[in-house]
């Protein structure tokens, strides 16, 4: 067995995994191909968070059965919070699967790899609440930009969530180990951390006692190379002025803040085991624009939570108006068997569903004031190379994360290499996206504070 291709699906962290595996996988000698057509063994780390993750991943083991039945791969193994989640469901009604590694077992992907075949069906489950291992990467992002982990697991245990069942308890990586890996990663070149864990605002809590991101932050800030760090999932109530402090005053802190808020709904948080309340939530963003000019907000938001009845999904359209969050995911209720919230009274998935379009009818409305703002403007864009399609260069500013956000499209009078950073002057957009062209001169007036 020697060509190997990893599909990875889910969040930042489980691609974290995904690159830790093509670390391990390239050390073992293998050679790693992004087709599966041509590789001899596929790989599918897959998500398990809500149902249409689910059916995501089952499509692709689906996908990969073909394959085996008329390519050249032998071996499919199936990896991740799925495996993780289902692992006597999975073998059981998918026999085409070779082998089963969860989410505690990382590590032994490549002696799994080695030991499938035939009739034997290894299935790694190793302790999901045992310490992160410190393994190597192999980066999978960029070029200039790379996640970085600084814990793994959960403890919150909201009513609704299956992740703390799939992924352990809340366990922070030591900070000397974060810190060095920071600086490897600047040392290949990536100059902006996005900077993720199921809940950062918690991290240190469980190694140290006390919270340690705002330390941790203006850590990252000072080693050489870094240009950007981006906080991603910062639950409101841990949102202290002591963290502000450290956004505020931090100039490689982009000031873009992902802040999950679920609902604003008091009785429904408190049902949901949500920490804060929605009167904490209504305080905290007025007082981070005060603090903080010019930041970006994005949040998560879910229609038909146990308990949302016409008023309550109204007080959450109303505060979205008002609030004016800049960027947003919305999603419909998915009720998940071993949760609390799976048998409590909720509106059907239809419902759900027709409530989540509405809502994204008010963002896409903010969307458009915010992006109308920027006209005129100058921001600082990272280069992610160019596209093909549109004859233009493709990047990100402070106000775009990768993946959940959208882009800048740029033309420019030289080439532009990816992975640099050039100063855009937006002039309009294309297909929705913000559009613009390289500045030939700085511009004294209207240029954005994006770091």
């Amino acid at each position: 067995m020697s060509k190997v291709c990893l599909i990875s699906l889910g969040c930042a962290k489980n691609l974290i995994d995904s690159e830790q595996m093509l670390s391990q996988l390239d050390d073992g000698g293998f050679e790693l191909t992004d087709d599966p057509a041509e590789a001899d063994a596929a790989i599918v780390n897959t998500c398990a968070f809500i149902e249409s993750a689910k059916s995501e991943a089952i499509e692709n083991i689906i996908s990969m059965g073909e394959l085996k039945k008329t390519g050249k791969l032998k071996k499919l193994i199936v990896t991740g919070c799925l495996a993780q989640r289902y692992k006597e469901e999975l073998l059981r009604e998918m026999p085409e699967i070779d082998a089963l590694l969860g989410t505690g077992s990382v590590s032994e992907i490549v002696d799994v790899l080695k030991s499938a075949g035939g009739d034997t069906k290894p299935q790694r489950y190793g302790d999901i609440n045992a310490p992160l291992d410190e393994a190597g990467r192999v980066i999978s992002t960029g070029p200039g930009w790379a996640y970085i982990k600084i814990a793994e697991g959960c403890s919150n245990k909201c009513a609704y969530c299956v992740i703390p069942s799939i992924r352990g308890k809340y366990r922070s990586r030591p900070m000397e180990n974060i810190i060095s890996e920071a600086k490897a990663l600047a040392e290949t070149g990536i100059k902006e951390l996005i900077v993720v864990a199921q809940d950062p605002t918690l991290y240190g809590v469980d190694l140290y006692r006390e919270r340690k991101l705002s330390e941790l932050v203006r850590r990252l800030c000072a080693i050489e190379g870094v240009e950007w760090v981006r906080l991603h999932y910062l639950y409101p109530d841990a949102v202290d002025d002591e963290l502000i402090d450290a956004i505020a005053t931090e100039p490689k802190v982009l000031k873009y803040l992902d802040i999950p808020i679920q609902h604003i709904n008091n009785a429904i948080l408190k049902s949901m085991r949500r920490r804060g309340t929605g009167d904490d939530i209504r305080a905290l963003f007025p007082k981070l624009r005060e603090r903080i000019p010019g930041v970006v907000l994005r949040t998560s938001v879910i229609t038909g939570l146990p308990g949302e009845g016409e008023a309550e999904f109204e007080e959450l359209c109303e505060f979205l108006k008002e609030a004016k969050i800049e960027r947003a995911g919305v999603f419909p209720f998915s009720p998940e068997e071993g949760t609390d919230a799976f048998n409590m009274p909720h509106v059907d998935g239809e419902e759900a569903a027709r409530r989540a379009e509405l809502v994204m009818e008010i963002q896409e409305k903010v969307m458009e004031e915010y992006n109308a703002s920027r006209l005129g403007t100058t921001v600082k864009v990272l280069c992610e190379g160019f596209d093909e399609d549109v004859g233009l260069y493709v990047g990100r500013s402070f106000a775009e994360s990768p993946d959940v956000d959208g882009y800048i499209y740029f033309g420019a009078q030289d080439e532009c290499e990816a992975g640099e950073f050039y100063d855009v002057t937006i002039r309009g957009d294309l297909d929705g996206e913000l559009a613009g062209e390289v500045a030939r001169e700085p511009e004294e007036n209207g240029t954005e504070d994006n770091i």
